[in-house]
């Protein structure tokens, strides 16, 4: 392939991962429906599960003129440069859109959380034709998600720390979704209680970064970068562990994993629903109606994703 068409492929590979990034910044969109509207789903799932940490050996032998050239066929089988360029793509997204969604639950929490409510609930719906309730043992599956999310959202947020240990299950947990088209890493941490508290920390981390060529503080930086670093950490074994085991899933019991996934959804919907209760001081028409107005934004976004795509999820 010619070097400008190379280029060309990568940089439209970046601009899918921004998409991505952009999805899965907010609870409800997933980034792997980003990737299925795209036509690089297949792809993302086969480089995610080829990733080897094993080719890291040959780093050790640069001397070595057949581990270099074992490293590049490894490196090539993994698809590397198309996982950079997309992760790279994805980061700028999250980065790009932290401080504004930060802002928005800030300034207008219950127009934001209705947004979300809107995002989540017609997800909910366009996966509805995935759920499998033909036997006792799906509804058993199905009632299983359901209250796992409806107690763990009931719990308040900050009821889980925000612990070293619970910021890199977190991690953990939200890159998952980066192969479950219809289920965003941003639902999974708004469950878990940590949506909130990653934002503010991103927002922190980007904050100190940008001050540090003007005179700030590198133990500022240090101290705003731990909470990233462990989340981060927690993403990539995710990727090395829980993405192969819901790959397995969705091979072998498909309408299962979709089923509890899809309860999971319903029940998550406590945590927006809370959040808009209590932060409406007095309910008007007026704010009723933009209350309305935001879900129904939020689930024409994801009707419009659904539309756009056309496909089996």
């Amino acid at each position: 392939m010619e070097p400008s068409s190379r280029l060309r492929e990568y940089v439209g590979v970046y601009l899918r991962g921004f998409a991505m990034g952009a999805a899965d910044a907010v609870p409800g969109v997933s980034g792997g429906t980003i990737a299925l509207i795209t036509g690089i789903y297949d792809r993302l799932v086969g480089a995610i599960t080829a990733i080897d940490p094993r080719a890291l050996r040959h780093l050790v032998r640069p001397h070595d003129a057949d581990a270099r050239a074992e490293l590049k066929a490894t490196l090539v089988r993994m698809d590397i440069a198309f996982l950079l360029a997309l992760g790279f793509g994805v980061l700028s997204a999250i980065v790009t859109a932290a401080n504004v969604i930060h802002v928005a639950i800030v300034d207008y929490p219950a127009y934001t959380f209705a947004f979300f409510f809107g995002l989540i609930a017609a997800s909910a719906v366009v996966l509805r034709s995935e759920m499998a309730l033909d036997s006792p043992r799906r509804w058993l599956v199905a009632a299983g998600g359901f209250v796992f999310a409806l107690a763990v959202t009931g719990l308040g947020e900050g009821a889980l720390p925000h612990t070293p240990l619970v910021l890199f299950l977190s991690g953990v947990v939200a890159i998952s979704a980066m192969v479950l088209p219809g289920v965003s890493g941003s639902l999974f941490l708004l469950v878990l209680g940590q949506y909130e508290y990653m934002l503010g920390a991103l927002g922190t981390f980007i904050d100190a970064l940008a001050a540090l060529p003007s005179g700030g503080s590198t133990a500022a930086l240090v101290d705003a970068a731990v909470p990233v670093v462990i989340f981060c950490t927690g993403t990539t074994l995710g990727i090395l562990s829980v993405a192969h085991v819901i790959t397995w899933a969705l091979a072998r019991y498909r309408a299962a994993t979709l089923t509890f996934l899809v309860a999971l959804m319903v029940g998550a919907l406590r945590k927006p629903f809370e959040e808009i209760v209590g932060a409406v001081g007095a309910w008007t028409p007026l704010t009723a109606l933009g209350i309305v107005l935001a879900a129904a934004l939020g689930a024409a976004l994801v009707g419009g994703f659904d539309a756009y795509a056309d496909i089996e999820y």
